[in-house]
């Protein structure tokens, strides 16, 4: 099996086209059984919005779906083109697993922990400063009565 591989070059010099070079070269070692052969139908089905797309591939699942008729193998999808915010135009937080909420609650449990952390060292300070008051209290003589 032969396969020819077109390669271009721009050579560029500041937004300027110099010259263009294209170049020819023919491949001949290509593995052979690189990919699958085992391709069918698919439904492959967007749980955000029920969007189903049928086509081929080889994944494989133990759901199935009746489409226009037919049966096929379904496979469950959380977010696809139909759905996705780039390709919708529209923003909007999409959180099947609860990421979000997670990262929430890891964000509060840091602040939380940050602020005994810095009750702890006033806590200490504090200590630290009645001892010294204490000590510097016992070394000036009591005057008597």
């Amino acid at each position: 099996m032969c396969i020819i591989v077109f390669e271009s070059k721009n050579i560029c010099r500041g937004d300027k086209i110099l010259y263009f070079t294209a170049t020819r070269r023919l491949l001949t070692n290509v593995k052979k059984n690189l990919h699958p052969d085992n391709y069918r139908l698919v439904v492959f089905q967007d749980l955000n919005n029920g969007v189903t797309y049928l086509t081929r591939s080889t994944v494989v699942t133990e759901d199935t779906v009746t489409l226009d008729g037919n049966q096929y193998p379904l496979v469950k999808v959380h977010i696809s083109s139909s759905s996705h915010p780039f390709f919708t135009g529209e923003e909007r937080i999409v959180d099947i697993e609860g990421r979000v909420d997670k990262f929430k609650a890891r964000a509060a449990a840091g602040i939380a922990a940050r602020e005994k952390r810095a009750a702890a060292a006033q806590k200490l300070v504090k200590r630290a400063a009645s001892k010294s008051e204490k000590a510097a209290n016992k070394k000036q003589p009591q005057p008597n009565r």
